[in-house]
C-alpha cells in the first residue's frame, strides 16, 4: 500500500490542478468505490456536484479533499480518499481515452477530468464530518490517526515516551498509526537500517537515544523518497500525471534479499513478519540476545 511519500506526492498534484476548481458532475460506475459512503453513489454525486475544491490536505497515509462552498455544503465536510493497494487519483484532460478501472470520474469546470482509478478496488472515496483533533481540523474517520514524522508539530518525545512503553517488536509499533502515522513496511524498514535497529527487538528495550535516532531517519528516508517522487514497484504507485516514482532504486534492504549491505555488505535477510516480509541487515542490525535460561 502507497506511504506517506506516495500519499503526499499525490496530494501535492491535487492541490497544484484542483485548488479554485468547481465539480460541475460525478459518474460513478463501480459500487464498491463508493462503500464505505452509506448514503450510496447518488447521494455523494449530488453533494460534490456544484462544489468548489479548497485544498487536499493529508495525515501520514490518509488524503483528504476540503471544499469553499459554506452556502451548499457545510465547510466542515470532507471527502476522503482511500487509496488502497492500487487507487490512483488521476487528472486528465477533456475527452482522454478512460482507463479500464476507472470508478469514480469527477469533471471539472475547465472540462478536465479527476479520475478515480482502481483495479483492486479496495480504495474508495467516502464524505466525512470534520472534527477538531489536537488543533487540527480531521475527517472524523482519521481523528485517530497520530501525527507523522514530517509534520511541523509531530511531537518526537511525546512518540518516544509512548515507544518506551511498548513491550512489542519495534517494528510492529513503527506501523502502528494511532502512535505514529505514515510509516509502512517499506519505510519501516528502511529507516530501521538507517538506524542500525532490527526490527525484531522491543520497542521498551531500546534507549531514548536510539528510539530518536530511528524517528529522525524515519523522516530522512521519507524525505529522500519524496524528493524521488515516491517509490514505485509496479504501474500502480502513480502521482495525478500518471508518472511513477523512482525511489525504488535508492532502497538499502527492502526488497534486496540476498543482495549486499550497501554499508557493510552482508547478504541482506528477508524474515516473514505479520503475513509480510522484512528485510535487514544481520551484522549491522543484530536481533536482541535471548536471555539464558537457568537450568
Amino acid at each position: 500500500m502507497p506511504e506517506l511519500p506516495e500519499v503526499e506526492v499525490v496530494r501535492r498534484g491535487l492541490t497544484e490542478h484542483l485548488r479554485g476548481r468547481t465539480v460541475e458532475s460525478v459518474t460513478v460506475t463501480h459500487p464498491r468505490s463508493v462503500r464505505r459512503h452509506v448514503a450510496g453513489a447518488a447521494d455523494m454525486a449530488a453533494r460534490l456536484t456544484g462544489l468548489t475544491v479548497a485544498a487536499a490536505r493529508r495525515r501520514g497515509k490518509y488524503l483528504w479533499l476540503t471544499f469553499d462552498e459554506p452556502d451548499r455544503e457545510p465547510a466542515d465536510t470532507a471527502l476522503v480518499v482511500h487509496l488502497g493497494m492500487s487507487g490512483q487519483m488521476l487528472v486528465q484532460p477533456a475527452g482522454a481515452p478512460v482507463e479500464k478501472h476507472a470508478h469514480i470520474r469527477a469533471t471539472l469546470d475547465d472540462g478536465r477530468e479527476l479520475r478515480f482509478v482502481d483495479q483492486r478496488t479496495f480504495g474508495g472515496w467516502v464524505l466525512a464530518p470534520l472534527v477538531q483533533v489536537d488543533g487540527d481540523l480531521l475527517p472524523d474517520l482519521l481523528a485517530h490517526i497520530a501525527r507523522d514524522p514530517l509534520d511541523p508539530r509531530f511531537d518526537a518525545e511525546r512518540v518516544v515516551a509512548v515507544l518506551r512503553t511498548k513491550q512489542v517488536e519495534i517494528k510492529r509499533v513503527l506501523l502502528d498509526q494511532t502512535v505514529v502515522s505514515g510509516i509502512g513496511n517499506i519505510y519501516a524498514d528502511e529507516a530501521l537500517w538507517r538506524a542500525q535497529v532490527h526490527g525484531g527487538r522491543p520497542a521498551a528495550g531500546l534507549t531514548r537515544p536510539v528510539l530518536r535516532r530511528l524517528l529522525t531517519e524515519a523522516a530522512a528516508v521519507m524525505e529522500d523518497a519524496l524528493a524521488a517522487g515516491g517509490t514505485s514497484f509496479d504501474a500502480l504507485y502513480v502521482n495525478v500525471n500518471g508518472e511513477s516514482g523512482y525511489f525504488e532504486r535508492a532502497l538499502a534492504v527492502y526488497g534486496r534479499g540476498d543482495r549486499p549491505c550497501p554499508r557493510c555488505g552482508a547478504a541482506i535477510v528477508r524474515e516473514k513478519f505479520m503475513n509480510r516480509s522484512s528485510f535487514s541487515c544481520p551484522r549491522c542490525q543484530p536481533p536482541a540476545r535471548r536471555r539464558k535460561t537457568a537450568s
